[in-house]
């Protein structure tokens, strides 16, 4: 499958007269429930081209949900994200129709089969109409595991629709790190990077069985883009060594080389600098502004260490319960009442 074909899977036109060319992500009325706890309740965000955003708030606010949401990796209870003007995240829609056309066409295969008379008896033709039927069963699962353009077009026909999922997020232009590092243990860095370029190759399932010439070259490439970007991340001398045996500010740089190989547009980091000494995170502080001004990428981080906030950000939404009590430039919510009272209590926001 393409890289076009990938990168339009789930995703889906927006409203033309409210996307704005300035604005790289926005989340409208965004709400996550489990069950009667509501993890994020109608969150509005914009994040600008270019910026530099930071979503804080106390333990429980919401915020790693915001971003589980956003990655694709959990369905909204309501409302969408629309990233470049498409919408790429929205509450699922008669999905229990899906199913329906999983088994119709091999249901048509078993009508077809019996008409023509392969059930009439004899264990060969019996054996060949299973054959078929089990057939179109598997290639139509297949179709619904891979959705190809064509699926996603023919289920939105019969409003059936399904949000985004983690690959279709990735293929769109957003990598993430994780708030707990999730990064392949037991391979090396350079495996570990390698692993997020997979979305970009286009080598393909029969050029990798064959190794054609086009698929090594492209691997011997992405090798060499994988070691500059290990380089770049701060991790010159280390391709080599296994993940899990790297110092724990090398595997937060790893987690970020890993995302900038999925090729972002928009960079999600969840508490990128918990764990680090003062040393480490001063530097990793630079280190988010240089990937933006040399990526030409957009960031959005959750962050409890303030300090890294008010130095970073451009601009900053502040989460509480689920929703979002304030927003503005870091002066702006350095004093803002209900972000004092959010964090401190009612006492020393008086």
């Amino acid at each position: 499958m393409s890289m076009a074909q990938t990168a339009d899977i789930g995703v889906r036109p927006a409203d033309e007269a409210t996307a704005e060319p300035s604005i790289l992500l926005e989340a409208r009325g965004l709400t996550r429930r489990f069950g009667g706890l509501v993890a994020c309740r109608d969150v509005d965000l914009r994040i600008p081209a270019g910026g530099i955003v930071s979503i804080i708030g106390p333990n429980g606010a919401g915020k790693t949900t915001f971003f589980n949401v956003v990655a694709g990796i959990m369905d909204p209870s309501g409302g969408t994200v629309v990233f470049r003007g498409r919408t790429l995240i929205t509450m699922p829609r008669r999905t229990w129709l899906e199913p329906i056309f999983w088994v119709l066409p091999a249901a048509i295969a078993l009508l077809v089969t019996y008409l023509l008379g392969a059930f009439n008896g004899e264990e060969s033709s019996t054996a060949v109409g299973m054959l078929v039927v089990i057939a179109v069963l598997a290639t139509t699962l297949l179709t619904a595991i891979i959705r190809p353009r064509w699926y996603s077009r023919l289920m939105d026909r019969f409003g059936i629709l399904r949000s985004a999922r983690p690959n279709d997020v990735v293929a769109a232009g957003i990598g993430r790190t994780f708030q707990n590092i999730r990064l392949f243990q037991n391979m090396t860095a350079l495996e570990n990077v390698l692993v997020g370029m997979h979305c970009r190759l286009h080598g393909g399932i029969i050029g990798s069985i064959l190794r054609t010439r086009r698929v090594n070259q492209e691997e011997r490439e992405a090798r060499e883009r994988a070691r500059e970007l290990l380089t770049y991340c701060g991790l010159p001398r280390r391709h080599e060594e296994r993940a899990g045996s790297l110092p724990y500010g090398d595997q937060r740089r790893l987690e970020v080389a890993r995302a900038l190989a999925t090729g972002p547009k928009l960079l999600l980091l969840d508490e990128p600098t918990a764990g680090m000494n003062p040393q480490e995170t001063a530097a990793f502080t630079e280190f988010v502004r240089r990937v933006r001004d040399e990526k030409d990428l957009t960031v959005l981080l959750i962050e409890h260490d303030m300090k890294v906030v008010m130095g970073v950000s451009e601009r900053i939404t502040v989460l509480e319960y689920g929703a979002k009590i304030a927003e503005g430039s870091p002066a702006e919510i350095r004093s803002n009442e209900r972000v004092i009272e959010a964090y401190l209590g009612k006492g020393a926001a008086a």
